[in-house]
Protein backbone atom coordinates (compact mmCIF):
# COMPACT_ATOMS: atom_id res chain seq x y z
CA UNK A 1 0.00 0.00 0.00
CA UNK A 2 1.24 3.42 -1.02
CA UNK A 3 2.94 5.38 1.74
CA UNK A 4 0.66 8.74 0.71
CA UNK A 5 -3.31 9.14 0.30
CA UNK A 6 -4.35 11.24 -2.50
CA UNK A 7 -6.26 14.25 -1.42
CA UNK A 8 -8.20 16.91 -3.16
CA UNK A 9 -7.52 20.12 -1.96
CA UNK A 10 -11.34 22.65 -1.07
CA UNK A 11 -9.81 26.11 -0.21
CA UNK A 12 -6.64 28.12 -0.70
CA UNK A 13 -5.63 31.20 1.06
CA UNK A 14 -2.90 33.82 0.54
CA UNK A 15 -2.50 35.60 3.76
CA UNK A 16 0.29 37.44 2.24
CA UNK A 17 3.05 37.91 -0.25
CA UNK A 18 5.14 34.53 1.76
CA UNK A 19 2.03 32.99 3.76
CA UNK A 20 -0.53 30.67 2.84
CA UNK A 21 -2.85 28.40 3.73
CA UNK A 22 -5.13 25.83 2.76
CA UNK A 23 -7.86 22.73 3.43
CA UNK A 24 -7.83 19.48 1.26
CA UNK A 25 -10.28 16.58 1.90
CA UNK A 26 -9.46 13.69 5.04
CA UNK A 27 -8.84 10.05 4.34
CA UNK A 28 -11.70 8.76 6.77
CA UNK A 29 -8.52 5.98 7.89
CA UNK A 30 -5.94 9.24 8.50
CA UNK A 31 -5.67 9.72 12.35
CA UNK A 32 -3.78 12.19 14.31
CA UNK A 33 -3.36 13.60 17.91
CA UNK A 34 -3.70 17.32 17.70
CA UNK A 35 -0.55 18.78 17.47
CA UNK A 36 0.97 16.54 15.24
CA UNK A 37 2.42 16.62 11.88
CA UNK A 38 2.20 14.31 8.60
CA UNK A 39 4.69 14.68 5.01
CA UNK A 40 2.38 15.89 2.40
CA UNK A 41 3.45 17.74 -0.79
CA UNK A 42 2.78 17.08 -4.56
CA UNK A 43 3.34 13.99 -7.16
CA UNK A 44 6.24 15.25 -9.50
CA UNK A 45 7.36 13.35 -12.43
CA UNK A 46 5.54 10.20 -10.98
CA UNK A 47 7.03 10.72 -7.65
CA UNK A 48 6.31 12.41 -4.63
CA UNK A 49 7.84 15.68 -3.34
CA UNK A 50 7.11 15.90 0.48
CA UNK A 51 8.23 17.97 3.69
CA UNK A 52 6.93 17.43 7.20
CA UNK A 53 3.40 19.60 7.71
CA UNK A 54 1.86 19.95 10.93
CA UNK A 55 -2.31 19.86 11.17
CA UNK A 56 -3.60 23.09 11.81
CA UNK A 57 -6.90 21.51 11.36
CA UNK A 58 -8.14 19.67 15.03
CA UNK A 59 -8.41 15.57 15.16
CA UNK A 60 -12.60 16.54 15.34
CA UNK A 61 -12.68 18.15 11.88
CA UNK A 62 -13.63 16.74 8.66
CA UNK A 63 -11.10 18.34 6.51
CA UNK A 64 -7.60 19.06 7.26
CA UNK A 65 -6.16 22.08 6.85
CA UNK A 66 -2.20 23.01 6.77
CA UNK A 67 -0.39 26.36 6.88
CA UNK A 68 2.92 27.37 4.74
CA UNK A 69 5.54 29.53 4.27
CA UNK A 70 6.42 30.27 0.15
CA UNK A 71 9.89 29.85 -0.85
CA UNK A 72 10.51 31.17 -4.30
CA UNK A 73 13.10 28.84 -4.97
CA UNK A 74 11.74 25.96 -2.35
CA UNK A 75 11.30 22.53 -4.04
CA UNK A 76 8.17 22.26 -2.43
CA UNK A 77 6.68 25.41 -1.28
CA UNK A 78 7.74 27.41 -4.87
CA UNK A 79 5.08 24.64 -6.12
CA UNK A 80 2.89 23.90 -3.50
CA UNK A 81 1.95 27.85 -3.35
CA UNK A 82 0.16 27.77 -6.73
CA UNK A 83 -2.35 24.81 -5.54
CA UNK A 84 -5.69 25.52 -6.62
CA UNK A 85 -9.70 24.62 -5.72
CA UNK A 86 -9.70 20.91 -7.17
CA UNK A 87 -5.97 20.06 -6.78
CA UNK A 88 -4.35 17.07 -5.23
CA UNK A 89 -2.24 16.74 -2.87
CA UNK A 90 -0.72 13.62 -1.26
CA UNK A 91 -0.88 13.24 2.55
CA UNK A 92 1.40 10.47 4.51
CA UNK A 93 -0.84 8.06 6.06
CA UNK A 94 1.45 8.21 9.67
CA UNK A 95 0.82 11.18 11.71
CA UNK A 96 3.95 12.17 14.59
CA UNK A 97 5.35 14.44 16.58
CA UNK A 98 6.38 15.45 20.03
CA UNK A 99 3.55 18.46 20.11
CA UNK A 100 0.95 15.99 22.29
CA UNK A 101 -0.36 16.91 25.70
CA UNK A 102 0.47 13.31 26.63
CA UNK A 103 4.45 14.31 26.62
CA UNK A 104 3.81 16.69 29.52
CA UNK A 105 3.40 16.19 33.39
CA UNK A 106 0.52 17.44 34.43
CA UNK A 107 0.05 21.24 35.02
CA UNK A 108 -2.01 24.27 35.90
CA UNK A 109 -0.49 26.60 32.80
CA UNK A 110 0.13 25.75 29.03
CA UNK A 111 2.31 28.13 27.01
CA UNK A 112 2.05 27.80 23.33
CA UNK A 113 5.37 29.52 22.18
CA UNK A 114 5.39 29.81 18.27
CA UNK A 115 7.24 32.05 15.94
CA UNK A 116 6.39 32.16 11.55
CA UNK A 117 4.43 28.99 10.53
CA UNK A 118 5.13 27.24 13.89
CA UNK A 119 1.78 28.36 15.08
CA UNK A 120 0.16 25.72 12.60
CA UNK A 121 0.39 22.82 15.69
CA UNK A 122 -1.08 25.40 18.04
CA UNK A 123 -3.89 26.04 16.09
CA UNK A 124 -5.14 22.56 16.05
CA UNK A 125 -4.07 22.49 20.02
CA UNK A 126 -6.71 25.49 20.74
CA UNK A 127 -9.20 23.66 19.42
CA UNK A 128 -8.70 20.21 21.58
CA UNK A 129 -11.58 20.39 24.06
CA UNK A 130 -9.28 18.46 26.63
CA UNK A 131 -6.84 20.89 26.52
CA UNK A 132 -9.10 22.95 27.97
CA UNK A 133 -10.33 20.53 30.59
CA UNK A 134 -6.58 19.57 31.39
CA UNK A 135 -5.36 23.28 32.14
CA UNK A 136 -6.88 26.28 33.62
CA UNK A 137 -5.38 28.58 31.24
CA UNK A 138 -3.77 28.13 27.99
CA UNK A 139 -1.21 30.90 26.68
CA UNK A 140 -0.86 31.10 22.99
CA UNK A 141 2.47 33.45 21.96
CA UNK A 142 2.65 33.95 17.87
CA UNK A 143 6.02 36.10 16.72
CA UNK A 144 6.43 37.44 13.36
CA UNK A 145 8.53 40.36 11.84
CA UNK A 146 5.83 42.14 10.58
CA UNK A 147 1.82 42.67 11.58
CA UNK A 148 0.55 41.73 8.26
CA UNK A 149 2.29 38.04 9.13
CA UNK A 150 -0.09 37.96 12.17
CA UNK A 151 -3.06 37.64 9.72
CA UNK A 152 -3.85 33.67 10.31
CA UNK A 153 -3.08 33.49 13.73
CA UNK A 154 -5.79 36.83 14.24
CA UNK A 155 -8.42 34.85 11.93
CA UNK A 156 -7.98 31.83 14.00
CA UNK A 157 -8.28 33.58 17.20
CA UNK A 158 -10.99 35.56 16.42
CA UNK A 159 -13.20 32.64 14.52
CA UNK A 160 -12.85 30.68 17.85
CA UNK A 161 -13.91 33.61 20.18
CA UNK A 162 -17.54 33.16 17.73
CA UNK A 163 -17.71 29.35 18.07
CA UNK A 164 -20.65 28.25 19.69
CA UNK A 165 -18.91 26.23 21.53
CA UNK A 166 -15.32 27.51 21.76
CA UNK A 167 -16.70 31.32 22.69
CA UNK A 168 -17.33 30.35 26.16
CA UNK A 169 -13.88 28.18 26.64
CA UNK A 170 -11.58 30.75 24.50
CA UNK A 171 -13.46 33.94 26.98
CA UNK A 172 -12.50 31.94 30.39
CA UNK A 173 -9.00 30.39 29.30
CA UNK A 174 -7.24 30.73 26.35
CA UNK A 175 -5.05 34.20 26.16
CA UNK A 176 -3.33 35.35 22.78
CA UNK A 177 -0.40 37.19 22.15
CA UNK A 178 0.84 38.19 19.44
CA UNK A 179 3.88 39.86 18.65
CA UNK A 180 6.68 41.79 15.95
CA UNK A 181 10.06 42.33 15.63
CA UNK A 182 10.19 45.20 12.55
CA UNK A 183 6.52 47.36 12.96
CA UNK A 184 4.96 49.56 15.51
CA UNK A 185 3.00 47.26 17.21
CA UNK A 186 0.74 46.84 20.72
CA UNK A 187 3.32 44.02 21.45
CA UNK A 188 7.15 44.22 20.43
CA UNK A 189 9.92 41.60 20.21
CA UNK A 190 11.24 38.29 19.76
CA UNK A 191 9.57 35.50 21.96
CA UNK A 192 12.78 34.56 23.72
CA UNK A 193 13.46 37.95 25.62
CA UNK A 194 10.01 38.82 26.02
CA UNK A 195 9.92 35.53 27.85
CA UNK A 196 13.64 35.91 29.75
CA UNK A 197 12.58 39.74 30.56
CA UNK A 198 9.21 38.27 31.97
CA UNK A 199 7.73 41.32 30.05
CA UNK A 200 4.88 38.79 28.15
CA UNK A 201 3.78 37.99 32.17
CA UNK A 202 3.62 41.55 33.23
CA UNK A 203 2.13 42.48 29.47
CA UNK A 204 -0.50 39.85 30.47
CA UNK A 205 -0.79 40.81 34.20
CA UNK A 206 0.35 36.85 34.84
CA UNK A 207 2.57 35.56 37.46
CA UNK A 208 6.05 35.03 36.04
CA UNK A 209 7.55 31.49 34.55
CA UNK A 210 6.69 28.51 37.50
CA UNK A 211 8.14 25.03 36.57
CA UNK A 212 5.78 23.48 38.84
CA UNK A 213 2.90 24.88 36.98
CA UNK A 214 3.67 25.90 33.40
CA UNK A 215 4.22 23.28 30.96
CA UNK A 216 5.50 24.56 27.54
CA UNK A 217 5.25 23.92 24.04
CA UNK A 218 7.61 25.02 21.47
CA UNK A 219 7.63 25.25 17.57
CA UNK A 220 9.26 28.39 15.50
CA UNK A 221 12.44 29.18 13.60
CA UNK A 222 15.70 26.92 14.90
CA UNK A 223 16.85 30.11 17.02
CA UNK A 224 14.29 30.37 18.69
CA UNK A 225 13.73 26.80 19.53
CA UNK A 226 17.37 26.70 20.72
CA UNK A 227 17.59 29.62 22.88
CA UNK A 228 14.38 28.43 24.89
CA UNK A 229 15.64 24.97 24.96
CA UNK A 230 18.63 26.62 27.44
CA UNK A 231 16.38 29.12 28.85
CA UNK A 232 14.02 26.30 30.33
CA UNK A 233 17.13 23.89 31.27
CA UNK A 234 18.72 26.16 33.26
CA UNK A 235 15.57 27.29 35.09
CA UNK A 236 14.53 23.33 35.73
CA UNK A 237 12.61 22.54 33.19
CA UNK A 238 13.08 18.83 31.48
CA UNK A 239 12.17 18.25 28.12
CA UNK A 240 9.79 15.46 27.66
CA UNK A 241 9.02 12.93 24.64
CA UNK A 242 7.09 9.83 24.02
CA UNK A 243 8.80 8.02 26.28
CA UNK A 244 9.18 10.11 29.45
CA UNK A 245 6.79 13.64 29.85
CA UNK A 246 8.42 16.69 30.84
CA UNK A 247 7.60 20.22 31.49
CA UNK A 248 8.12 21.20 27.81
CA UNK A 249 8.35 19.90 24.55
CA UNK A 250 10.10 20.74 20.79
CA UNK A 251 8.87 20.04 17.53
CA UNK A 252 12.05 19.66 15.77
CA UNK A 253 10.43 18.43 11.84
CA UNK A 254 10.42 21.96 9.66
CA UNK A 255 9.13 22.84 6.49
CA UNK A 256 11.59 24.01 4.35
CA UNK A 257 12.81 27.57 4.83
Amino acid sequence: MSAFQKETVLSVRHWTDSLFSFTATRDPGFRFQNGQFAMIGLEIDGRPLVRAYSMASANHEAALEFFSIKVPDGPLTSRLQKIREGDIILVGRKATGTLITGNLIPGKRLLLLSTGTGLAPFASLIKDPEVYESYETIVLAHGCRQVSELAYGEHLVEGLREHEFFGPLIRDKLIYYPTVTREPFRNRGRITDLIASGEIFSDLELPGLDRETDRVMLCGSPAMLEELHAMLTVRGFVEGNHSVPGHFVIEKAFVER
